[in-house]
């Protein structure tokens, strides 16, 4: 059993951090002694483990907080999720590296390369052509806005949005045995939706119709089924009841 200040510790947290979390009915403590002191046992401590792992794929708490309610939540495949996902990002950091290293060895004159290894890695970049091409089914000042927007990244800001992108749609492919409505294709479009922002914002009904786009346009669904033929189809569904669920949307 763990204190606050031995949990905190351990997790790389503030003690206030784990307060907070307690307020909010997102963490909360085993067992409350007399004094007041909260004290941690092992459910508690591998819960705030999974909060802090959706916290790194940058899911709100309140996000984490309903997945990690939902009834068919299941701890061992959400780690099993969890490390799928980081094996992606490991191997797209990898293949990065390795075609860094290929570019040096490119500008030392050691080895030749052709243009199309010059961008080996960075098949995921899809992604911002999806993103830019369902922008055109709106308003064009959200068109304006979104190019402005990326325009500004820098460049290993948008290296960096275009491979979570990837990342994102392989944890979502991951979870289509588990269903549309699983704990983990709701976390992966959870996910989908934070990244939408760094184009742009679209309310609940633009939200669903970009991922319906995604399974209607031929163009789209050629390039999703390079990923997974079912993803298409898959992702209009999910995000259907993500949003029924949140009551953004009604059934």
């Amino acid at each position: 059993m763990l204190t606050v200040k031995q949990l905190a510790n351990l997790a790389g947290v503030t003690p206030r951090t784990l307060h907070y979390y307690d307020e909010i009915n997102l963490l909360t403590p085993s067992q409350t002694g007399a004094n007041g002191y909260r004290y941690y046992q092992k459910d508690a401590i591998l819960r705030l483990q999974q909060i802090l792992l959706y916290r790194q794929m940058n899911l709100p708490l309140q996000q984490i907080k309903a997945l990690l309610e939902q009834p068919d939540f299941d701890l061992l495949y959400a780690l099993q999720s969890h490390r799928t996902n980081l094996q992606a990002q490991i191997q797209q950091l990898q293949t990065l590296l390795q075609t860094v290293d290929q570019t040096i060895q490119h500008l030392q004159g050691t080895t030749t390369m052709t243009p199309k290894q010059l961008f080996t890695g960075f098949n995921e970049a899809q992604q911002a052509e999806y993103e830019a091409e369902a922008l055109q089914t709106y308003d064009a000042e959200i068109v304006k806005a979104s190019a402005k927007r990326w325009k500004n990244y820098s460049a290993d800001e948008k290296n960096n949005i275009l491979a979570e992108g990837g990342e994102i749609y392989q944890a979502i492919i991951a979870a289509i045995p588990q269903g549309a409505g699983s704990a983990a294709a709701q976390a992966g479009v959870a996910r989908w939706r934070v990244h939408m922002s760094y184009f742009w914002t679209p309310n609940p009904a633009q939200l669903l119709a970009i991922a319906q786009n995604y399974s209607a346009d031929s163009r789209f669904k050629a390039n999703f089924d390079q990923m997974d033929e079912r993803l298409a189809g898959f992702m209009a569904e999910a995000v259907r009841i993500y949003l029924e669920r949140s009551g953004e949307l009604s059934a």
